[in-house]
């Protein structure tokens, strides 16, 4: 999943119950930020023309609130992690560059860490395995925190009623092409009279550009709820006959992706500290004569396909292929940060709390770039939505790395 906002490469009542547990807990307070990747653009640090190094070498007694955090909540989720890596060739690159890609950024680097959690007792303490096995590295850009969810909407597999608003596969005749654009993405787009051309726009999919070739999996109620849907790269459809059916990311047009709070805010609708997911909504809402204009001043558009294989009671996969954990699991730009590794965040909610706290990079988004960028998975349904669509903060990260097993430290 993610949030393509999430580049996903895979991508129930239950669940959701789940979530608004963790989100209203003392424990998990989690704030973090909306991928605001809806909202406004971030103001992330860009990536370097050139490489340089972005991590410090740390001790684990300069993570602050390192000690506090329950980091055994983790565990299940670095094992789930360690179970699909197991499967990669050694060789496989999870991405990273300088130190990150030199100790994190293979799947067989993994290997001894991975054999160590999964044979940790119990009642083992879960701090000082990380403190053996992992080294601690401050990233040292300042870092943006935000964060993403899966929504929980009205939706049917069948079009009737209320839901006319189409949810579309991937076409068949979207094609990646060579090269990458100017964030090192791939480019996608079809071909037309013999040439690579790029794909439709949004508004031209949605006037039927694509219909031969791109076919409806589900229908919602609103195309509002489509369009944040296709930000956060996933949602959970409440169907009409009960029960829930999950669609995840399944490809994107390749059109630059441009945040339509951004543009309210040029246009004096929304004020710079006004702008979230729910102020957004609202004004689209509002303005029901003038959404869909706004809405298609964003190119970019998600296709979907049905999770048959996802379990209910947990998240959607993100792009290592393994099913998101709310609270612990984090999109990252991989051009810097190797999926998979453990990190540490120090932030702080809106309020001005601290929130200190050990994520995992289980997940890639396109409006995530930069070293210093980390995107949140909250969890699913209004809990986790109220708080991602407030969520814009400042705050440090490090980066756990694995030691080689021949530097393990006993703890």
């Amino acid at each position: 999943m993610g949030n393509p906002h999430s580049a996903s490469l895979h991508d129930g009542p239950r669940a959701a119950r789940r979530n608004i547990i963790f989100f209203f807990s003392k424990e998990y307070c989690i704030l973090l930020i909306a991928t605001l990747a809806a909202c406004q653009a971030p103001t992330a640090p860009q990536p370097a023309a050139q490489a340089v190094e972005q991590l410090r070498p740390a001790s684990f007694a300069e993570l602050p609130g390192w000690r506090d955090d329950l980091v055994a909540e983790a565990l299940p989720a670095l094992r789930l992690q360690c179970s699909r890596l197991a499967l990669l060739p050694a060789d496989t690159a999870l991405g990273g560059e300088g130190l990150a890609a030199t100790y994190g950024g293979a799947a067989g680097q993994w290997s001894d860490a991975c054999a160590a959690a999964r044979s940790l007792p119990p009642d083992a303490d879960p701090h000082g395995f990380f403190q053996t096995w992992f080294q601690p590295y401050r990233v040292a850009t300042p870092s943006l925190v935000t964060g993403y969810f899966e929504p929980l909407i009205p939706g049917s597999l069948r079009q009737f009623g209320a839901y006319q608003t189409p949810v579309l596969a991937r076409p068949a005749d979207l094609r990646e092409g060579t090269g990458v654009d100017a964030q090192g993405r791939p480019i996608f787009g079809h071909e037309v009279n013999g040439a690579f051309a790029p794909y439709y726009t949004r508004a031209e999919i949605e006037a039927g550009a694509a219909s031969s070739v791109a076919h409806p999996v589900a229908w919602v109620r609103s195309p509002i709820d489509l369009f944040f849907a296709q930000i956060q790269g996933a949602m959970l459809l409440q169907l009409p006959e009960g029960g829930t059916a999950r669609f995840i990311f399944d490809g994107r047009n390749g059109r630059p992706y441009t945040p339509i709070g951004r543009i309210l805010r040029d246009q004096g609708a929304l004020q710079a500290d006004q702008i979230s997911m729910q102020t957004i909504r609202a004004w689209l809402e509002a303005h029901a004569a003038d959404a869909k204009a706004l809405m298609d001043r964003n190119e970019s558009y998600v296709f979907f396909r049905v999770a048959t294989d996802s379990d209910p009671a947990m998240g959607p996969p993100g792009a290592l292929g393994v099913s998101l954990t709310a609270g612990r699991s984090a999109a990252v730009d991989k051009k810097f940060l190797p999926l998979a590794a453990p990190l540490f965040v120090d932030t702080t909610i809106p309020d001005g709390r601290l929130w200190q706290h050990l994520v995992l990079a289980q997940d890639l988004g396109s409006a995530i770039e930069g070293p210093g960028r980390v995107d949140i998975f909250m969890g699913a349904g209004e809990p986790a939505a109220a708080w991602a669509g407030r969520m814009h903060q400042a705050g440090q990260v490090w980066i756990l790395l694995p030691r080689p097993s021949r530097k393990a430290v006993p703890f």
